[in-house]
C-alpha cells in the first residue's frame, strides 16, 4: 500500500487509524435509502465524488431519519472545513487519504471538531 492509498479516519478526537474489522456496505452518493436492506451491517460507508456533491449528506440524514443507528462514514473528497456539516448530518467519521492528510493537517479538522456549537442554529440562539 502506498502512502497516498492510507486510510485515515477523521473523528471529533482528531486523526486515527482504520479500526473496523467488520462488512462495510459501500454506497454511492445517490443510492435510495427506502432500497436498502435491513440487515444492513453495522458501518456504511458513503462515498463522496466531489468536495461540490452534497448529496451524501442528504443520504446520511435521511438515513439516520429511518431509524440507522450504526456507523455513519463518509469517504472520498470531503474537506475539512465539510467536517461540522458531515457531523451534523449523522456522519461519525470521515475517512480520507495521507495525500489529503498532508495538505489539510489534524489541525485543520480539530478546528471543526466542535461541531455542536457553531452551527447556524447555535449562533441565532446566542
Amino acid at each position: 500500500m502506498t502512502k497516498s492509498q492510507t486510510t485515515i479516519l477523521v473523528t471529533d478526537a482528531g486523526f486515527a487509524p482504520e479500526d473496523w474489522t467488520g462488512p462495510i456496505l459501500d454506497l454511492a452518493s445517490d443510492t435510495d435509502p427506502a432500497t436498502l436492506d435491513p440487515g444492513t451491517p453495522a458501518l456504511i460507508r458513503i462515498d463522496f465524488p466531489s468536495f461540490a456533491d452534497g448529496r451524501g449528506f442528504t443520504l446520511a440524514r435521511l438515513l439516520r431519519a429511518q431509524g440507522f443507528r450504526g456507523r455513519l462514514r463518509a469517504r472520498g473528497h470531503v474537506i475539512a472545513d465539510q467536517y461540522a456539516m458531515a457531523r451534523r448530518a449523522g456522519f461519525d467519521e470521515v475517512e480520507i487519504d495521507a495525500a489529503l492528510a498532508a495538505r489539510q493537517p489534524e489541525p485543520d479538522w480539530q478546528a471543526r471538531a466542535d461541531w455542536r456549537a457553531h452551527d447556524y442554529q447555535a449562533r441565532l440562539r446566542a
